[in-house]
């Protein structure tokens, strides 16, 4: 990334916005913008500037085009209102007469201006060689410093603040506190966060062109359609997981196998399902906020089913399906393996629920009513 855009990246970190909502606004890859975070901890890095009565870039300029027109040491600090040894050392330090560059001298001095104080546990190993041992024990480093002024009362060099402990932690390549003592924190956080950092309100998924369910076609929102669908994922261990349909008006189950969560993986086997399925259940699907679903806009040019996507963190807007879910778990309990069922196997679960009667559809079956509607 550029300079202006780490600049833009610390601004929103700052301003409290998500991963997410800022690789958006950059257009870089999440992993990206997580990378930078990390290289400082999350602790966004002080604004370099320079004293006053340094020479500035300006001045450098003055001085490059100085030296090219010939003009000595003294002649160039007159027209600054510098010392002319104020120019010598910089042109010494830079190459001399024959190779000074503005732009090259500017960079060089602000390399060097970057020069961050010695933490006080790099300076004091007996200090930081307690601090760790304390923190294994799931000590916060507040309560720390306050044993450590309690301890220790008349020793400066056992004086330390929690902030340069928490520095110390996030900062991993400082490899003054071993990476895994982030985990000993009551957060367990890798990365400091923003005080108003807050996702509440934040769309923190990248589904490009997601229509909202509020756009969905009013049949589907008083059940009086067939083939308006709800979607989701049913997960197992070693990532093991199924795609789940239910139809809102005869609740009728098609159950998917998938290979992996990946979107490419899910859209394609619901795009092979949906090839079996009858006409009348193939108008409308509403799925969560979940990426496996990213590539909606293949799965609606392929089946011709138009894809609608529940709020944020709202469950109870794919009712049915969150319901349904939850009598498929009789047949596949949480921590159940999934991978080893063939699409046999699922098909035949599928087939148990909907020969099951439902007192919503007046003690019918999901698969009754399908079959009313043919």
């Amino acid at each position: 990334m550029s300079d202006a855009t780490k600049a833009e990246l610390w601004r929103r970190w700052r301003g409290g916005e998500s991963i997410s909502v800022i690789s958006r606004a950059l257009g870089k890859p999440p992993g990206s913008v997580f990378t930078v975070l990390k290289h400082h901890g999350g602790i966004a890095p002080a604004v370099r500037a320079a004293r006053t009565g340094h020479l500035t870039v300006e001045d450098r300029e003055v001085i490059s085009r100085g030296l090219s027109a010939g003009l000595s040491f003294r002649a160039i600090a007159e027209t600054l209102d510098r010392a002319p040894s104020t120019v010598s050392r910089e042109v010494a330090r830079n190459g001399g007469r024959d190779a000074y560059r503005a732009v090259a001298a500017q960079e060089r001095a602000e390399d060097q201006r970057q020069r961050p104080k010695p933490s006080l546990l790099a300076q004091n190993d007996r200090l930081r060689r307690l601090v760790i041992e304390l923190l294994d024990q799931e000590w916060s480093p507040e309560q720390i410093v306050g044993r450590l002024r309690l301890d220790h009362p008349d020793d400066p060099e056992m004086t330390v603040s929690h902030e340069t402990i928490y520095r110390a932690i996030y900062t991993s390549r400082w490899k003054l506190i071993p990476k895994p003592m982030s985990k000993k924190l009551r957060t367990g956080r890798p990365i400091r966060k923003n005080k108003r950092h807050s996702v509440k309100g934040q769309w923190r998924s990248q589904i490009i062109g997601a229509r909202p369910i509020s756009d969905r076609p009013a049949d589907a929102e008083d059940r009086s359609v067939t083939g308006h669908l709800e979607g989701d994922m049913v997960v197992g261990p070693t990532t093991s997981q199924v795609a789940t349909l239910v139809d809102r008006k005869t609740r009728y189950l098609t159950v998917v196998k998938l290979a992996d969560r990946r979107t490419e993986t899910v859209v394609e086997a619901l795009i092979d399902r949906y090839a079996t399925m009858p006409a009348m259940l193939r108008r409308t699907l509403t799925w969560d906020r979940g990426m496996e679903l990213a590539n909606h806009q293949t799965l609606s040019a392929a089946t011709g089913v138009d894809v609608y996507f529940a709020a944020p963190r709202s469950p109870w807007q794919r009712g049915t399906n969150e319901n349904t879910n939850k009598l498929l778990r009789q047949y596949l309990p949480k921590g159940t393996d999934i991978g080893p069922y063939s699409q046999d196997q699922l098909n035949a679960i599928a087939d148990r629920l909907n020969d099951r009667p439902r007192k919503c559809l007046g003690y019918r079956t999901p698969a009754e009513c399908v079959a009313l509607t043919v």
